[in-house]
């Protein structure tokens, strides 16, 4: 009966590499308690080694007394109610959770464990951090939900990395080792849990005790508007999964911290939700005899930006002349001439036109001009979860002007967040208004009265 055991204290017995080496060592001695192990835990480590040297002897008492002694680290065990688990899977981690590591079988030495860095070890994270997109998280981290990759503080999957929670988590993020609960915030910056969006993590370290319930999760989306639950994707026992989870987790709740990654870049969001910046679909789907949901699009944000006069009707998906005058004219706003304003839309005109950018029609500014209060309401759809635009910024700005901006811990910013929201039905209320005319996203009318 020694052979589980072993396998769960000693991975790669065989291998000479630098990360086996270090981890044997790591696993044997335990969490230094000047890095924040806990002194019993040391203890029973240091008892474990004893116990395996003299395994011959001892036979299967000691087996069993070494398995005592060893229970599955950085894991709280599932939810109640999860169908996979079974009677071990109720056991709290007790134990110290693995150190900082390099990838299995990657090169260079394993910087030492703790629970936190030096200002040089800070900078070098920083550094080291691979670009990615939210997408590209939610992706890997899908990886090993399909794989359904077993839990273990001691084994490294195929990728090089850990199998345990923070593993997990360095793999999700595409980092250069395998980090634990105690370095994971060195590599993002801390948000609002109204500002979570897919990629980012719920971190809880116990810097009193680490071995005590620290865990971290991947969010990767709300699950309905009352934001009470997310699905989560985490490494936890039996094995990697995806999971409606509560808001922050089933215990510990308050304690979690949300992290964004200090790597990641713009592109897809992942989890249902949109890009910062659309991109733009192409000239071919602009022009005489085009007819899609482009071009009404191209004339909702052109009347946006002051070209509601060119249009008698719509903005409709029928191109029209209307839709060339519109765009002319928005180009010629911005000093452009000749071919750089024939009122085709190119990638220049439509970033604009998406990000809010540029002059508007009539001299104003889109990012927040002297005139850029007389901005038509631009349309539901930029005021929604997962949208980030200079029109959401601009209502915020308007909100707190107007003595609506309580719900503000930060900013406004152009990141549409639930203290956003929160400020808008503010405003509506303070009208009047109840039930869905006071659900906290501006429509023409919101928007009329807050900026007349």
């Amino acid at each position: 009966m020694s052979v589980p055991v072993f396998e769960e204290f000693e991975p790669a017995a065989d291998c000479a590499c630098p990360g086996c080496a270090r981890q044997r060592r790591d696993l044997a001695l335990g969490l230094p308690v000047r890095a924040g192990g806990h002194p019993a835990a040391h203890g029973a480590r240091r008892a474990l080694v004893l116990v395996t040297a003299a395994g011959v002897v001892l036979g299967s008492g000691g087996t069993d007394a070494a398995a005592a002694l060893f229970r599955a680290p950085d894991a709280p065990g599932d939810a109640p109610g999860d169908a996979a688990a079974d009677a071990t899977d109720a056991v709290p981690s007790d134990t110290p959770q693995g150190g900082r590591g390099p990838l299995h079988g990657g090169p260079g030495p394993a910087p030492g464990p703790g629970p936190t860095a030096t200002p040089a070890a800070g900078q070098a994270a920083t550094e080291a951090l691979r670009p990615t997109t939210r997408a590209e998280i939610i992706d890997r981290a899908k990886l090993w939900v399909a794989a359904r990759v077993p839990y273990s503080m001691g084994k490294y999957w195929t990728d090089g990395y850990r199998q345990d929670c923070s593993g997990y988590i360095s793999m999700a993020w595409n980092l250069r080792g395998n980090e634990w609960t105690g370095s994971l915030g060195r590599f993002g910056e801390k948000i609002a849990r109204a500002d979570l969006q897919p990629g980012d993590i719920l971190l809880f370290h116990n810097p009193a005790d680490p071995t005590r319930g620290s865990h971290v999760t991947v969010f990767g989306g709300w699950t309905d508007d009352t934001r009470t639950s997310y699905t989560a994707y985490e490494q936890t026992k039996p094995h990697t999964r995806k999971k409606t989870t509560p808001m922050a987790y089933w215990e510990n709740s308050d304690r979690y911290v949300a992290y964004r990654y200090k790597g990641v870049v713009s592109g897809g969001a992942g989890g249902g939700q949109t890009s910062t910046v659309p991109a733009f679909p192409g000239a071919a789907k602009f022009g005489p005899g085009k007819k899609n949901a482009h071009v009404t699009r191209l004339g909702q944000l052109l009347v946006a930006r002051g070209a509601k006069k060119f249009y008698a009707v719509g903005p409709d998906p029928r191109w029209t002349g209307a839709d060339r005058r519109a765009t002319r004219a928005f180009q010629q706003a911005q000093g452009w001439r000749g071919k750089e304003a024939d009122g085709l839309p190119g990638p220049h005109t439509w970033k604009l036109l998406v990000t809010g950018k540029g002059r508007s029609i009539g001299g104003s500014s889109g990012s927040g001009g002297s005139s850029a209060h007389a901005t038509p309401f631009p349309g539901r759809g930029y005021f929604r979860k997962g949208q980030s635009n200079a029109y959401v910024e601009k209502l915020g700005k308007q909100l707190v002007k107007r003595g609506f901006g309580k719900h503000y811990l930060s900013g406004p910013g152009p990141r549409w967040t639930e203290a956003d929201r929160r400020n808008v039905e503010a405003f509506q209320r303070a009208q009047g208004w109840r039930g869905g005319a006071a659900d906290g996203h501006p429509g023409p009318e919101t928007w009329r009265r807050l900026f007349r």
